[in-house]
């Protein structure tokens, strides 16, 4: 009986012990970066949508406002837990700053960064890690000053992107694409070099020419990427080329080689402008023409689907939501149009001839939107709309705005911050 007992008890033993070791596998992928939930980089997702699917406050009221202290070029990144970061341009002191975006902009902590890349903005992942570039490398911070890790790379990078999690991609200025793992920055696989003939030691050159997109400047703006079918898709300006293509790389997590060429596409009108933009599922890559039409591609290989007239030249990205409405990119003398993708043609659903959009419009789910307009001569305003039909449902003048603005972001709280050039960065909540 005695021994029954023994049997039995080292037979449940052993049960517990092995049920426990199942339990027990691999759970090191929830510490891999992830974006975050918020506004994670420039234009929202790595896709460039500037698209999320939370409802957004159509009522704001302005909670503060606060300057860096020099020039931004580029949009704030919001993170998962409030955080908010910025890459300025400032003549002395710091420049890549993190506040505190639901504490009334409070400094959390900030450094300064080789100057000179201002048009790259930071991104966000899910620990509120930060991930910036500077001219010849790439930088991690985490929720301290102190940095995480830092890389040299050839020229300037371009916002990053999170590719899956873990790998961040970062595309430079001078054409170099890189993936990094995001936690140790060690390079993953091989990288590309789209431009031959490039000076490793020479990081800043062609810098000039990224803000106004020209011929000196190979990749001026950040690449789209989606996860479905595995794509990146940037613009390049080649040397000694009329104008610039689009280029569509392959991503194959685990595979050798990580990154490969897919296609090269010259379909659009003069060259495209500003950041692609991928469609939800990742079939169709949306661009500006510098022939002032917006134009559909075929993700799988850059041929043209459709292109409609803007009648101005579109100097920011469209937005793009879920189910295909496309509100076109802004700029001097922009309207505010909206844009049904109808597969093999475009749909003009409204136009807006009396407000001058400025900025890419941000979509927060399917009924509110908000972009920077012309506010009589001089100033500007964040009018919040509708983009079923455009029509307006709220308008807030943003006090003593000079310049341009670089961008609207949307926080996971429904927040919403948007600035200008001038480096005046304004915060909104929900009313």
């Amino acid at each position: 009986m005695l021994r029954r007992l023994t049997v039995l008890a080292v037979s449940l033993l052993t049960a517990l012990i092995t049920t426990a070791l199942a339990g027990c596998g691999d759970t090191a992928s929830w510490v891999e970066a992830k974006p975050a939930q918020g506004w994670p980089a420039q234009y929202g997702d790595a896709g460039n949508s500037s698209y999320q699917p939370r409802a957004g406050a159509d009522a704001l009221r302005l909670e503060w406002a606060r300057s860096v202290k020099g020039e931004l070029h580029s949009a704030v990144a919001l993170g998962t837990n409030g955080y908010l970061g910025i890459n300025a341009q400032t003549p002395a002191g710091c420049s890549l700053m993190v506040w505190e975006a639901d504490n009334n902009a409070r400094q959390r902590w900030c450094t300064r960064l080789v100057q000179g890349g201002g048009s790259a903005g930071p991104l966000l992942d899910g620990f509120d890690n930060l991930y910036v570039g500077q001219p010849g490398a790439i930088l991690s911070f985490p929720t301290t000053q102190w940095i995480r890790w830092r890389k040299p790379v050839i020229g300037m990078p371009t916002t990053p992107r999170i590719l899956s999690p873990g790998h961040l991609l970062v595309v430079t200025h001078l054409g170099q694409v890189l993936v990094f793992d995001a936690h140790n920055g060690a390079v993953v696989g091989t990288p590309l070099d789209l431009v031959a003939g490039v000076d490793p030691t020479d990081s800043e050159r062609g810098l000039a020419d990224c803000q106004p997109a020209r011929a000196r400047c190979p990749v001026a703006a950040a690449p789209a990427f989606a996860p479905t079918p595995g794509l990146i898709v940037l613009s390049l300006w080649e040397p000694d080329a009329d104008a610039p293509v689009l280029v569509g790389l392959r991503y194959r997590a685990g595979h050798t080689p990580l990154l490969t060429r897919e296609w090269t596409s010259d379909a659009v009108g003069g060259g495209p402008l500003a950041s692609p933009v991928f469609s939800a599922d990742g079939s169709t890559v949306y661009v500006n023409g510098r022939d002032e039409r917006l134009w559909a591609l075929d993700s799988a290989d850059g041929s043209p689907k459709w292109s409609v007239p803007l009648d101005y030249l579109a100097q920011t990205p469209p937005s793009v939501s879920p189910d295909g409405l496309i509100v076109a990119g802004g700029g001097p003398g922009a309207k505010l149009v909206g844009i049904t993708d109808a597969g093999d043609k475009a749909e003009v659903r409204w136009t807006r001839d009396d407000v001058t959009t400025l900025s890419t419009s941000s979509q927060a789910g399917p009924d509110v939107a908000y972009t920077v307009v012309r506010d009589g001569e001089d100033g500007l305003a964040l009018m919040v709309f509708d983009p079923a039909d455009g029509r307006t449902v709220n308008s807030y003048p943003l006090p003593r705005a000079t310049g341009w603005p670089v961008g609207v972001s949307i926080g996971a709280d429904r927040r919403v911050v948007t600035a200008t050039s001038d480096g005046v960065v304004y915060g909104f909540a929900p009313a």
